[in-house]
C-alpha cells in the first residue's frame, strides 16, 4: 500500500473486510460493492489521487476534504454526503481535548476518509471490519463511526467532570486554592476546546439522522439518534461543569481577595501603631543644639517609658474601636 493510503477495505461483497491492493482501489471505488479507503490529509499525493478517483465531485468538496482547519458539518450532494467530524485526540503525549478531524465522502458504493492525525475510533472500526464483523452498508458505517466517536467524547467529558468535582470539593471544603489554580485552568481550557466542536457535531448528526438519504436505513437512523442523545448529554454535562468551574474560579478569586484584604488590614494596623512612635523617635533623634534632656542621664529611660505608654494607649484605642 502506498504511503498516503493508510488502508483500503472491502465492506461487502463476497469477501467483506478484505484488504485492497493499490491496483484494486480505483476498481473497487467504481464497483457497486462498498469499499472504504482511508488517506492521509497531510500527504501531497492525496490531492491528485482524489482528483483522479473522485473527479465527479465539485472542487469545494475536494477543498473541504483537504482543508487545514475544519469544523463538524454535513453537506448533501446528489446521492452522497460530505461529512466532517471531530474525535478525542488519544495520540501519545497529545492533549485529548485537541480534537482530531476526520473528513469523509460517503455514498452507497464508496467511502473515502482523510485525517491529519491518527484517530483511535477509526482504527477500532478498521479492526472490526477487518475481522469481518463490521458494517457492510454506508449508513451503518456512518452510524458505527459516530457511535465510537461519541463514546470517547463522553468518556473524556466524564473524566473532566471527575476532575472538576475533585477541584470543587477541595475549594468549597476550604482547601488550599493556590495549589489548585493550575488544575482549574487546565480543566477550563479543556472544556473550551471540547465545547467548541460538540454543538456543530450534534447538528451534523441531526442532519444525518434525517430522511434525506434513502440508503441510511432505519436501524442506522436509530443508532444515529442514540448518538445524538448521548452527545447532547455530554454537551449539557460540559456546560454544567463549565458553569461550576466559573463558580470555583470566583471562589478562588474571592479567597485571594480576602487574603489580600486581611494582609492590608494588618499592615494598616501596624502603620497606625508605629507611625506616631516613629515620629517621636525621629523628632527626639535629631542632632541639634538645645535638645531637652541631652545631658541628663535618666532622659533616655523616661522617653522610652513614655513611648511604652503611647504604645499601650494606641492599642487600647484600637481595641475600643474594634479594629483589633
Amino acid at each position: 500500500m502506498t504511503e498516503f493510503i493508510h488502508f483500503a477495505l472491502r465492506l461487502d461483497g463476497p469477501t467483506p473486510g478484505a484488504e485492497l491492493s493499490d491496483d484494486d482501489v480505483p476498481k473497487a471505488l467504481e464497483a457497486e460493492d462498498l469499499a472504504w479507503v482511508h488517506l492521509s490529509a497531510t500527504n501531497p499525493e492525496s490531492v491528485p489521487w482524489l482528483q483522479r478517483n473522485l473527479a465527479y465531485l465539485p472542487d469545494p468538496v475536494h477543498d473541504a476534504l483537504l482543508a487545514q482547519a475544519t469544523r463538524p458539518r454535513v453537506k448533501f450532494i446528489g446521492n452522497g454526503v460530505l461529512v466532517i467530524l471531530r474525535g478525542v485526540n488519544t495520540n501519545p503525549g497529545a492533549n485529548p481535548d485537541d480534537m482530531v478531524s476526520i473528513r469523509l465522502w460517503v455514498d452507497p458504493a464508496r467511502i473515502v476518509s482523510l485525517s491529519q492525525r491518527p484517530l483511535l475510533s477509526v482504527q477500532d472500526l478498521y479492526t472490526t471490519i477487518r475481522s469481518g464483523k463490521g458494517p457492510q452498508e454506508a449508513g451503518a458505517f456512518l452510524a458505527d463511526l459516530i457511535d465510537r466517536l461519541t463514546d470517547r467524547i463522553g468518556a473524556r467529558g466524564d473524566m473532566l467532570e471527575e476532575i472538576g468535582e475533585e477541584i470543587e470539593d477541595q475549594i468549597l471544603g476550604g482547601g488550599d486554592s493556590t495549589s489548585l489554580t493550575s488544575r482549574l485552568s487546565e480543566t477550563r481550557h479543556g472544556l473550551v476546546l471540547l465545547r467548541r466542536f460538540l454543538p456543530p457535531q450534534r447538528e451534523a448528526i441531526t442532519l444525518l439522522a434525517s430522511d434525506k438519504l434513502h440508503w441510511i436505513r432505519d436501524l442506522a437512523r436509530l443508532q444515529l439518534s442514540e448518538s445524538h442523545d448521548a452527545l447532547t448529554r455530554s454537551i449539557e454535562g460540559l456546560d454544567s461543569l463549565s458553569e461550576r468551574m466559573d463558580v470555583v474560579n470566583d471562589e478562588i478569586a474571592n479567597a485571594h481577595s480576602e487574603r489580600l484584604n486581611a494582609n492590608l488590614y494588618r499592615l494598616s494596623i501596624l502603620t497606625a501603631v508605629f507611625l506616631p512612635l516613629g515620629f517621636l523617635t525621629g523628632l527626639m533623634g535629631v542632632n541639634l543644639a538645645g535638645m531637652p534632656g541631652a545631658n541628663w542621664e535618666p532622659s533616655f529611660w523616661i522617653f522610652s517609658a513614655g513611648l511604652g505608654v503611647v504604645f499601650a494607649l494606641q492599642i487600647y484605642i484600637l481595641w475600643r474601636m474594634r479594629w483589633m
